[in-house]
């Protein structure tokens, strides 16, 4: 049996449980195969919106908190929930601890090598999650649909023997305003990582894992388990990377190096 990696945190978000993108058998396969001192679920776990209206939960969706619960029993991991737009109905119980091992919260600070990190999801700074909800479940629905179209042409890609092909990430990257959307909404995550006196911001929400240096603030953002099948893990001398799941392996890739503080070829130091 392969031995399994130890991180000291291991940060996921956007899974979007109770969808048709979501990606639950995926995630629950990459837990089961590493073990941590801390897991941070950053927001987006559990998709409300799409729940009270179309979406189902399923039995491998279950299978993600049981594997969660299965992580805090054998291995003593602590788990903090961070809620986000599409899991909102966690307001009317937050902030919740139940014992040492697991809380509800909407922000939370890590210290890491010497550092801090302000993580939150990043809907704070989503004007129109927060002002505009009824254009944001508008949104919602045309990157279902988005979703539903990418799958259809994917399977013929398949056939093909093509690899995968992203529409919504090629859409994201082509259009002006999204693009300027994604860099609006970094700059003004690393100003809240600032006015909190921490030294990086770790977020999720716009499904574009990162890991980079902005001025004087790291920024990192974990991803989604809907395309990129991404997670920020942080080993135990302080450094960060991004691992991506390797679906067709049914196994994670080696760790991503990031090319970071202009040191090529050398995790990302932030000790």
């Amino acid at each position: 049996m392969k031995n399994k990696l130890h991180f000291r945190t291991i940060v996921i978000s956007d899974l979007h449980l109770g969808t048709k993108g979501s990606k639950a058998k995926e995630v629950t396969n990459f837990l089961k195969q590493y073990k941590c001192r801390k897991l941070i679920l950053n927001g987006d776990i559990i998709d409300g919106w799409q729940l009270k209206k179309y979406g189902a939960w399923k039995k491998k969706h279950t299978a993600f908190f049981k594997t969660v619960l299965k992580m805090m029993d054998d291995y003593d991991t602590k788990v903090i929930y961070l809620r986000g737009n599409h899991d909102d109905f966690l307001d009317q119980i937050m902030p919740l601890k139940l014992g040492k091992q697991f809380q509800i919260r909407k922000d939370y600070i890590l210290k890491s090598g010497g550092k801090r990190f302000y993580i939150t999801h990043g809907d704070v700074f989503d004007s129109i999650t927060t002002h505009m909800k009824w254009l944001a479940y508008l949104g919602d629905v045309g990157y279902t649909f988005l979703l539903w179209v990418n799958k259809l042409y994917n399977h013929y890609r398949s056939w093909q023997g093509l690899p995968y092909y992203s529409l919504s990430q090629v859409v994201k990257q082509r259009v002006k305003a999204a693009v300027s959307y994604i860099s609006d909404f970094e700059e003004k995550l690393t100003e809240l990582a600032r006015s909190r006196n921490c030294d990086g911001i770790i977020c999720g929400h716009i499904h574009q894992p990162a890991i980079r240096q902005m001025g004087d603030v790291i920024y990192m953002n974990s991803g989604d388990w809907v395309e990129s099948l991404s997670a920020l893990v942080e080993d135990y001398n302080g450094n960060w990377s991004l691992i991506y799941y390797n679906e067709e392996a049914n196994t994670s890739k080696e760790p991503t190096i990031s090319e970071f503080f202009g040191q090529k070829g050398r995790l990302a130091q932030v000790s």
